[in-house]
């Protein structure tokens, strides 16, 4: 599940995947790679880019050039949701119907005084008062662990990809549409059954002292462009937890395909950006694309 929680940690924020602040923070490889976690797809008339995305990044993380040359041939860009139409009044609605534990129940009683304590012991030297995540169901208060953490070691969702871009093409007068509603990718999570989500919890506490070098390996391949080696790591929290990752992963990729397709033969190019672990392995996007024979390029 390790990289789950990097891929996770902005979810809840409306989807801010991911490296820590080791020396020198986030600076660009010396060397170009030769690929990128980036696709084409040409139609008839148009192409489509599939690019995949780091949520959260830290501000001197430079993306690389082939990035911004897709975004330059993009007129219109595709999100996992809608960035620049948000609605910050609807999604506190929102967490506050699916996070939020019922009437006279707690996060301490639910996961009881042995697990409590752990918890404590995690989100204290954080600056957490535990006592905080008390009214919220143990998926939101992971999200909310996994992302204090990451804050810590310097990343930023403002300086995500999808952030970066919804900036430019506010300027650009590109327009935005999403694959899904942030309340949807809400749900997901809180669908979960409580024994799930009390594991996806506990699992966030265990591997808060591995984050930093897991999140090092996700980012390093990333950058390479190395497709195989990200699937390797999904691949590993897949066998691990396959009814957790299944929702999240899988069944959201075979939903947002058929939306993909629609976009070739428009009259437009398109930018499609979605988390990096949805484009790589076994019944990823672009996977699913091939089986049913359509030609991606790896760029």
């Amino acid at each position: 599940m390790k990289t789950l929680f990097a891929r996770w940690s902005g979810a809840c924020a409306a989807l801010l995947l991911c490296s820590p602040g080791w020396s020198p923070a986030f600076a660009a490889d010396s060397d170009p790679a030769e690929h990128h976690i980036l696709w084409s797809l040409q139609g008839k008339t148009n192409k489509v880019y599939l690019l995949g995305s780091v949520h959260m990044l830290q501000p001197s993380e430079q993306l690389p050039a082939a990035i911004d040359a897709a975004y330059a041939d993009a007129e219109s860009l595709l999100m996992e949701i809608d960035m620049d139409d948000l609605d910050p009044a609807q999604m506190q609605r929102d967490v506050s119907e699916l996070a939020m534990q019922p009437a006279n129940q707690t996060l301490r009683q639910q996961l009881g005084p042995e697990a409590y304590q752990k918890l404590s012991s995690k989100v204290e030297p954080l600056g957490v008062d535990p006592a905080a995540l008390d009214p919220f169901k143990p998926w939101f208060a992971a999200i909310t662990l996994v992302q204090v953490q990451m804050m810590k070691i310097g990343f930023d969702a403002e300086s995500g990809v999808e952030k970066r871009l919804t900036r430019r093409a506010a300027e650009d007068h590109k327009p935005i549409r999403g694959l899904e509603t942030a309340r949807e990718q809400l749900e997901i999570m809180a669908r979960l059954p409580d024994k799930q989500q009390r594991e996806f919890l506990l699992y966030s506490v265990d591997d808060a002292g591995r984050m930093t070098s897991e999140l090092d390996q996700l980012l390093s391949a990333w950058r390479r462009g190395d497709a195989k080696g990200m699937a390797k790591l999904l691949q590993e929290g897949f066998d691990e937890y396959p009814d957790l990752y299944r929702p999240l992963t899988v069944e959201r990729n075979r939903k947002w395909v058929p939306q993909i397709e629609e976009l070739l033969d428009d009259k437009d190019d398109y930018l499609v950006v979605v988390g990096a672990l949805h484009l790589v392995g076994t019944d990823s996007v672009i996977d699913l694309l091939e089986r049913k024979g359509y030609k991606v390029e790896q760029l």
